[in-house]
């Protein structure tokens, strides 16, 4: 039977609409004296700080790097709207300034700048602005992102001297004032308290329309109704991981699950300037909750009751936090913990809404790792009365009016029972609550030490082998149509079809979507000749990060989204990128990113969503929900206590199997049970000395067994992995600081890069499916002198150090997985084909269907461009193949046909970076030679010439491998 092209539709206007308003509700407003905010029709604003010219839509390295054809900052946003004027004489100044002062965008990978150098400002310019201005605006951005944390400097986490300055002049000049921070997390708030300006709000980075969200909650247009999800703290020096969040190879998690508000709010509320889910509105509400039911434990949930009020005089949005407080018991627990939330709708003064809130038995539940309560690796409830806590955030909460709380239990109940997992093998102290006399105090306990022998379950627990077959004609469409068991078709493969399939290609695999990350599945031909389609995954979670130059949608970063605290709002936009996706032959997105803010200064966090892993599993869930309706799925990451990217290839992050339990692995948990995630990627780094690329107990233990997982897992691009399971055994137990030796882990990272990785045994062994990535599918073994008895998978499959069963479990896992895909409809000939309709004017979205790699010989390649006839604007694209981490000359051949004075701009770009500029000069008919120098990183790489004028007549482009 024929199955009909399904036939979908991406409304861009929609989708710009529904992002938007993420970046207008994920605003969070913390101070508005005197209501300076809404600014009132006709207001005459001054437009103060660099940032106005520089507006960060997002932050840096892969998750944010999405082409785009326009970012709306916020001065465009401001100078488009009708009813503000904006002082035309400060906003030259600042044009003036930048013009001599142009934004530096750093060298390289890894090397932008967190911030540009605030212009200096004097008393008497900024007088004269608040005498022909009411309102003064001051915008501060800062960025970080992969491989860049943050750092406790100025014009990073801390404000600069000039920043500060300008904030002093300002407030000096104007009685009424307002900041907006442009950040991807929170930095130093000390500055509000010193020159209390009237109004401050987080305005995060809301992507390619963040301005115009910004201008809708200054203007009134919408409400803010964004809350924290962070803690905001006085000094970094505060924050309970500070003193463990370093530059070494090894993080020692000494606060153990006393992350963020579940450390202040126990034992150092008086250091907290702004709490968790705080944020204001310009309207007031009230909330009254009810326990709906009287025998919770019964019904294994606690079911709540709440009426919201808008009580005030504008429209607007609330959210109801609830917050569970139970008996500190012999374990100890944080004084309040997260357990439900829910947002109302937009609320008219006077009206109400009742909220159903529903919160399992199980979210009271604390891990016990040692057995203190007589339960080992169970998640127990101790005995003793349980309370809730219900309000607009962590501090303010009230409690519940109930005569036992939500519960109250006689003796203590294990509540699930799990097997020892990733316990730490070094040996620290923790943080603990002791109680005395009803007082809490903070204690340090001995960590509990790993007791199992992981190697032993390993082989334990081994698959069962199907015995190979040979290829007896059966394709992986005769299991989706149910013809034949998926068993009897890995038995087919060969041990090196096992051994091919367990890898991914990339990055810009010619099989896939050109400028994508990855391909995975039918990296051989002998697979794709099986019916195993490439399957192609791209870089995220802000958006597509298209190296071959296509635009894409970039949307508000995750802490921005996780502020909204609206699970509808983040499945809708994430259906509209799911279409995005579609549209683009993508069909898995590497997001949404689950780690938890541990400290303000990881420069990832901006791609994460919170310190409460509670939050960030809802939103993840909610993420993949949206996807999963258009047909794509996310891969959830960096599986998992990926909390530092400074040295992050060689970081060991050591933790407890509680706070493993509870704080890390816990979004993660909810995104699968909840969110029916089903792919996520491990780490480069190790958790407990062992890499999480071959963490049995992580991605088997853990995922598999007690969570249900039936996906795949994949590795971080060129990880590392550990060759032994149990690398530090518990005998060898040692003091935090020491470890393998530094550089050993970069040395992997390299080798793997160049494509001279070739034993993924480890991997699989742990059942981490595909190895991310290589940069020929084809090669499953070494070719180069030099490289002769590297160890190979085949060889370890041969020596005895892997079975034939456990690769066939992967390749089970991988083509299960891409049975679901668009790329398996498109190789059966059913695709979905995405129409999109409403595109802006100027907008180019389409696609670029494929580009041809051609290989680049010892003696070089020339490649004749006389049929290309470029015009302004235009790009053209060609594909390379090349050997990586290898320098090669770039030379293209053009005349122009313009008058002597002409002057013609040419750019040449990989993926997205530059490599050259170069101007052609009017010669009338006189050819010229362009020469620029190219260092590959990839095997498949795309190039890109961009021509700023018209006018040139293209000959050749000639590229060699140098001496280098």
């Amino acid at each position: 039977m024929d199955i009909p092209t399904r036939l979908q539709t991406l409304d861009w206007e929609r989708y710009t609409k529904c992002a938007r308003q993420a970046a207008a509700d994920g605003i969070v407003l913390l101070r508005n004296e005197k209501a300076v905010l809404p600014l009132p029709e006709g207001e005459t604003v001054a437009l103060f700080g660099v940032s106005q010219l520089c507006y960060y839509k997002s932050g840096t390295g892969s998750g944010g790097m999405v082409n785009v054809s326009h970012v709306v900052s916020i001065r465009e946003a401001l100078e488009d709207e009708p009813s503000i004027r904006l002082n035309r004489s400060v906003l030259h100044l600042y044009d003036r300034y930048v013009d001599e002062h142009p934004f530096a965008a750093g060298e390289g990978w890894g090397k932008d700048p967190w911030s540009q150098a605030e212009m200096p400002l004097d008393k008497e310019t900024a007088k004269q602005a608040g005498r022909d201005s009411r309102t003064a605006i001051v915008v501060i951005g800062r960025t970080a992102g992969e491989d860049r944390d943050n750092k406790a400097e100025p014009g990073s986490f801390l404000l600069t001297e000039t920043e500060l300055d300008m904030l002093r002049t300002v407030r000096g000049a104007f009685s009424r004032m307002v900041v907006l921070l442009n950040t991807g997390n929170v930095i130093d708030m000390r500055f509000a308290d010193e020159i209390k300006p009237d109004a401050v709000l987080y305005v995060w980075q809301g992507g390619m329309v963040g301005g115009l969200g910004v201008v809708d909650v200054l203007t009134g247009r919408v409400n803010p109704s964004g809350h924290l999800t962070d803690t905001i703290a006085e000094r970094i020096e505060d924050y309970p991981s500070s003193g463990n969040f370093g530059t070494g190879v090894r993080d020692v998690y000494q606060e153990d699950i006393y992350v963020g508000y579940r450390f202040f709010e126990t034992v150092a509320r008086d250091k907290v300037l702004y709490p968790f889910g705080y944020g204001l509105s310009y309207t007031t509400f009230r909330i009254s909750a009810r326990k709906k039911q009287s025998e919770p434990l019964a019904r294994l949930s606690v079911d709540l009751e709440a009426e919201v009020t808008n009580t005030g005089h504008a429209a607007g949005r609330e959210v109801v936090q609830v917050y569970a407080q139970a008996p500190q018991g012999v374990l100890g627990k944080p004084a309040r913990v997260l357990v439900g939330f829910e947002k109302t709708r937009l609320l008219m003064p006077g009206e109400s809404q009742t909220l159903q809130i529903q919160i399992p038995v199980r979210s009271f539940a604390s891990f016990d790792e040692s057995g203190k309560t007589a339960e080992i690796s169970a998640w127990v409830l101790e005995e003793g009365r349980y309370d809730l806590y219900v309000g607009e955030n962590v501090r303010d909460a009230v409690i519940l009016d109930s005569e036992d709380g939500a519960f109250t239990l006689s003796e203590d109940w294990m509540v699930l029972q799990e097997e020892e997992a990733l316990a730490p093998a070094c040996r620290f102290d923790r943080m603990a609550m002791s109680e005395e006399n009803g007082e809490v105090h903070l204690v340090y306990e001995e960590t509990p030490l790993r007791t199992i022998d992981v190697e032993k379950r390993i082989y334990e627990n081994l698959p069962g082998e199907a015995a190979q077959t040979g290829d007896r004609g059966l394709k992986l469409s005769d299991v989706e149509k149910g013809s034949c068991r998926l068993e009897d078709f890995v038995a087919q493969l060969s041990d090196e079809d096992l051994c091919a399939i367990i890898r991914g290609e990339g990055m810009g695999s010619p099989l896939v979507t050109p400028g994508t990350a990855a391909a995975f599945g039918g990296v051989t031909k002998r697979l794709r000749d099986f019916g195993i389609p490439a399957v192609c995954c791209d870089d995220g979670p802000s958006g597509m990060r298209l190296d071959c130059g296509d635009h894409a949608f970039s949307l508000p970063n995750g802490t921005m989204l996780a502020c909204t605290f609206d699970r509808e709002l983040n499945e809708q936009l994430f259906s509209f990128l799911g279409l995005e996706m579609v549209k683009n032959r993508v069909d898995c997105i590497l997001g949404p990113g689950v780690n938890i803010h541990r400290n303000p200064l990881n420069g990832r966090n901006f791609e994460y969503f919170s310190e409460d892993p509670y939050l960030a599993g809802e939103m993840a869930a909610a993420q993949l929900r949206g996807l999963h309706q258009s047909g794509v799925t996310g891969v959830l990451k960096h599986f998992c206590a990926n909390n530092r990217e400074t040295r992050r290839h060689e970081l060991d992050s050591v933790v407890s199997g509680r706070a493993l339990r509870e704080i890390y692995l816990r979004p993660f948990e909810i995104a699968v049970r909840e969110g029916g995630a089903d792919a996520l990627m491990t780490t480069y780094g190790k958790v407990n000395g062992i890499h999480t690329a071959s963490l049995y107990d992580l991605t088997t233990t853990i995922l598999r067994n007690e969570w249900g997982f039936d996906g795949i897992v994949m590795t971080d691009w060129w990880a590392a992995m550990s060759e032994d399971p149990s690398e530090l055994a518990p005998s060898e137990a040692s003091e935090p600081g020491t470890g393998e030796a530094e550089g050993e882990d970069v040395r992997r990272l390299k080798r793997s890069i160049e494509g001279k990785t070739y034993d993924f045994s480890p991997m699989v062994r742990a059942q981490n499916d595909l190895y991310m990535v290589v940069p020929d599918g084809e090669k499953t073994a070494p070719s180069e002198d030099g490289e002769a008895g590297e160890p190979t998978t085949l060889s370890a499959l041969q020596g005895g150090r892997l079975t034939r069963a456990e690769l066939q479990r992967c390749a089970m896992n991988i083509c299960r997985f891409a049975m679901k895909t668009e790329a398996m409809k498109r190789l059966l000939g059913h695709p979905t084909e995405v129409t999109v309709e409403n595109v802006p004017e100027g907008e180019d979205l389409s696609a670029v269907e494929s580009v041809t790699f051609q290989p680049v010989p010892q003696e070089g390649l020339e490649l004749d461009l006389s049929s290309v006839h470029p015009q302004r604007g235009e790009d053209y694209l060609f594909g390379l193949q090349v050997t990586p981490n290898t320098h090669y000359r770039i030379e293209l051949k053009a005349e122009s046909v313009s008058g002597v004075l002409a002057q013609i701009p040419v750019s040449l770009f990989f993926t997205t970076i530059p490599v050259a500029e170069w101007m052609f000069g009017g010669g009338e008919g006189k050819e010229a030679v362009k020469t620029a120098i190219f260092f590959s990183t990839t095997r498949n790489s795309v190039m890109r010439l961009h021509f700023g004028q018209s006018g040139l007549v293209l000959k050749s482009l000639r590229v060699q491998r140098t001496g280098d």
